[in-house]
This record gives C-alpha cells, structure tokens and sequence, in this order.
C-alpha cells in the first residue's frame, strides 16, 4: 500500500521530526510512506471569516494537487468520525481488500481545511473533540497506522 500523509506547514520541532521519522522507519515494513508538507499561508493572528476562506482555499489548492484520482483520500477534522484503533484497522484492511492502494492522509493548518478538500475527502476521521497542534497530529497519525497494521497481522504492540 502507498500511504501519503499531506500535511500543511513545515514540521519545525525536532523531538516531532523523530517520533514521526521512527513510525515511518516502522511502517516501512508494511506500506510506502511519503510525507508532503504544503506552505502554509502568511497570515495576521486576527482575520475576517472571508479573509480565513481565503487561506483555507490556498492551502487547500497546494493540497489538492498532491492528490491524484486514484487515491482515497482521508481528511483529519475534528468533526470527522471517531474510530477505535481496532475499527481502524480494519478499515484500512478493508481498503487494501478492495483495491485501493493509494490512500492519502490530510492534516491541514491551523485554520482547517477547505470545502473543496473536505468535499475531495472520501472519509473523515477525528482523533479527538479536542483541539491539537496539526505537526502532533501528524506523529499521532503516524503511529495509528503502525498500530492498525500490527493489529490486522496479529503482532504483538497493541494493548
């Protein structure tokens, strides 16, 4: 399976960069990892709401065109739906099931993500009501995937 993990903002914490650098060593066992980190717009603390759809809309094209038409595409959002870890592994097992080897992972900045994105996405999913930094949602996500291929191969990891 090809796994591409799009992300908005460069990864600046050096203690992030090497928790999600050993979950991508591990997962190399089992998927491709490509991590693509999208320019964040320039933007004042204090904007509009038409002024923040302008940032999520260039955020969300740079997004978009790290996509392709074959991949299924799963958009990190608050109001996505919460899953057990078990319950996610047995999705993505489903998806390699069913032929879709290309799955694409969308964490976007600080602001969310566009319309246009969420309207891309084929699946949402939420790690948390909760509000987290999107570089920590990233390592989060990192190691989810590794736990959910070490469930569905009966590994030991998970408890």
């Amino acid at each position: 399976m090809n796994i591409s993990i799009i992300t908005v903002g460069k990864m600046k914490e050096k203690y992030l960069k090497q928790g999600i650098a050993e979950y991508t060593k591990r997962l190399s066992a089992y998927a491709k990892v490509q991590e693509i980190e999208n320019s964040d717009e320039k933007a004042p603390e204090h904007l509009s709401e038409a002024d923040m759809l302008l940032v999520k809309q260039k955020e969300g094209e740079r997004i978009l065109a790290k996509i392709s038409p074959d991949t299924h595409v799963i958009a990190l959002a608050i109001q996505g739906k919460q899953r057990t870890s078990e319950e996610f592994a047995r999705e993505l097992d489903q998806l390699a099931t069913y032929g879709k080897s290309k799955i694409a992972f969308v964490i976007g900045g600080s602001l969310g993500l566009s319309d246009d994105v969420m309207k891309r996405a084929d699946d949402t999913i939420s790690f948390s009501k909760m509000t987290f930094p999107h570089q920590l949602m990233k390592l989060v996500l990192c190691e989810q995937i590794y736990r959910a291929y070490r469930i569905n191969r009966n590994e030991p990891y998970h408890k």
